[in-house]
């Protein structure tokens, strides 16, 4: 008589198998839930530095409300136009894997959603766990509008690293006390620089180092003993910023939503558009006394810039009290040291000793092998003045700033529509430059011709292409760090360095092992940075500096993702709630 399997039996074989099956590849451990919120985007009064004025905020709120999601889910968030400007959100460092109708960069991957009428974005976060941020993508809205993303590890997946008693966003924002539509209005018009901020902001509060902002400071209260997770976000439009908290060191676990091999700081360095999260060791014992928090920026060009520091509070709960929570005043206060506001070196040491952790469970999938080659400069120029106009830009013109000399021209129709439907024809030509038309001494003597090119170019992709991208700064209007940002994409940052990228011996340096993962990454000061990724995200993906006066100058360009050839790796139909132009 032949052998034969009960039933009972095979259920239980399935099930050891899907259990092994889930053990190596967590990613498939749940398919996820939909969580959904809605946006209200709307004006409100607020009060900073003795002054109130209208902002554009979500639901009343500044910063904005926070979205939360697991690794797996689904987020689907109605927002409303109730604000007399055009509005696009977009969920900064989501990778959007075949959903780029929800990206949202304006006539980029949508048209904005007008007054009176509302959009759902509608993604799911796959391969992602960390933090990350929302921020308006249409002019200089993102000044108020922005709030955090925290994605947590999927249901019964612990974090790589102690668990946290407690977490806490910690949002970077710049405040004007002039209404900042109007600002960089004036700028466009007479191609100056723009007037820099009054004031940077910890979760929207300018601290005690301003003038009437002591009740205007966060507050951040610990028990002695235990570990705290800082969700670390750089909202600021315009400037990179040095980070630390009086007398204590963090440990940094994770940046832009990728766990990276833990190492402890006392200072830290994070720019626009980047997200790092630390966990704060709270003092075993209690104090007596009281720590600042301050950030301040780390600026290298030749502009001016708001050169004012921001300060939060670390407060010790005193265990000896009877009371559960006292927190005692009048305590001695401590005051960190920040890094010169020009650190250039020390920008470069701290971004060196980022690494992935490049585990079994957490894999680092570099490509190895390359299919293109590209290298963009980036930075400064200059454009004609108009005729019959007075100009404030450097010699009488106005200030443009362009990857590989084109200052990018923003359409009336949003590219991806363009491209779906196959309607390109004077939207966009694909012949952007691979490498720049008119080589010289990047980072030397500047050539005497500093006008740009203008245009509406972008690069195309087979589906699955593996890219490397160096990014290399220029001396035009000089030197200066460049916060570039990747949409739809993380990337590997496989090597960097200062002076003109040299492609005979600068490859031999790449860490194709451990480099970190991103999608903004600061371009040095009078040097470089090497990138890369894989092209598997059909769609229209925007690249530009994190920098919003440069990239209202034209510092963007975008990349066009073709589909592969399954089901699986081609853009869907846009949502037919899709705002239209």
């Amino acid at each position: 008589m032949g052998s034969s399997s009960s039933p009972s039996c095979l259920l239980v074989g399935v099930f050891l198998f899907l259990a092994v099956v889930v053990s190596a590849f967590p990613s498939v451990v749940q398919a996820g839930i939909t969580r959904h919120y809605q946006f209200d985007v709307e004006m409100a009064n607020v009060t900073r530095l003795c002054s109130t004025k209208s902002i554009v905020t979500v639901n009343g709120q500044f910063p904005g409300p926070r979205i939360v999601a697991r690794e797996g889910d689904r987020v689907a968030v109605r927002v409303i136009n109730h604000v007399p400007y055009n509005v696009t959100i977009h969920w900064h460092g989501v990778r959007q894997l075949r959903s780029g109708w929800a990206d949202g960069p304006a006539y980029v991957t949508q048209c904005p959603i007008p007054t009176g009428r509302s959009y759902v974005y509608n993604f799911t976060i796959v391969g992602q766990r960390g933090t990350l941020f929302w921020h308006a993508h249409i002019s200089w809205l993102r000044a108020t509008l922005y709030g955090p993303i925290i994605i947590l590890p999927q249901l019964g997946v612990p974090y790589p690293f102690t668990k946290p008693y407690r977490e806490v966003p910690v949002i970077f924002g710049e405040w004007w006390k002039a209404d900042t539509e109007a600002i960089i209005h004036q700028a466009l018009q007479t191609g100056g620089g723009p007037n820099v901020s009054d004031a940077y902001t910890i979760n929207g509060l300018p601290g005690p180092l301003y003038n009437c902002s002591a009740k205007d400071t966060f507050k951040l209260k610990v028990k002695p003993g235990k570990t705290y997770l800082l969700r670390l976000i750089n909202a600021a439009l315009n400037d990179e910023l040095f980070f630390s908290i009086a007398n204590h060191t963090v440990t940094v676990v994770d940046v832009d939503g990728v766990y990276v091999k833990p190492f402890d700081a006392e200072t830290l360095l994070i720019t626009p558009g980047q997200t790092t999260n630390v966990l704060l060791h709270a003092k075993p014992y209690y104090p007596n006394a009281m720590f600042f928090m301050t950030a301040r920026p780390y600026a290298t060009g030749s502009g001016t810039f708001d050169n004012s520091t921001v300060a939060a509070v670390l407060e010790y709960q005193n265990p000896s009290r009877s009371s559960p929570a006292v927190f005692a005043k009048n305590l001695p206060l401590h005051k960190p040291t920040l890094p010169a506001f020009n650190d250039t070196s020390f920008a470069a040491n701290f971004t060196g000793r980022l690494r992935s952790l490049a585990t079994a469970r957490f894999p680092a999938n570099v490509p190895q092998t390359v299919d293109r080659r590209f290298l963009f400069t980036v930075g400064l120029g200059t454009s004609p003045c108009p005729k019959n106009q007075t100009c404030q830009g450097p010699n009488g013109t106005k200030f443009s700033a362009t990857v590989n000399n084109i200052s990018f021209a923003s359409p009336t129709t949003a590219l991806l529509q363009a491209h779906f439907f196959g309607q390109s024809r004077n939207v966009y030509s694909p012949d952007f430059p691979v490498v720049p038309l008119m080589p010289f001494n990047y980072t030397g003597t500047p050539p005497n011709n500093t006008l740009v090119s203008n245009g509406t170019k972008l690069v195309v992709l087979p589906f699955n292409t593996s890219v490397e991208l160096v990014m290399q700064d220029t001396s035009i209007l000089g030197t200066e760090s460049h916060p570039l940002h990747l949409h739809g994409y993380n990337f590997f940052v496989v090597g960097q360095g200062f002076g003109n990228y040299e492609p005979a011996k600068d490859p031999a340096k790449f860490n194709l092992v451990d480099p970190a993962e991103r999608n903004t990454v600061g371009v040095p000061a009078g040097g470089w940075v090497a990138i890369r990724f894989s092209a598997d995200n059909p769609g229209v993906w925007f690249m530009h500096c994190h920098f919003d006066a440069h990239m209202s100058w034209g510092l963007k360009m975008a990349w066009l993702v073709l589909d592969g050839e399954l089901p699986n790796q081609k853009l869907p139909p846009p949502p037919s709630d899709l705002p239209k132009c």
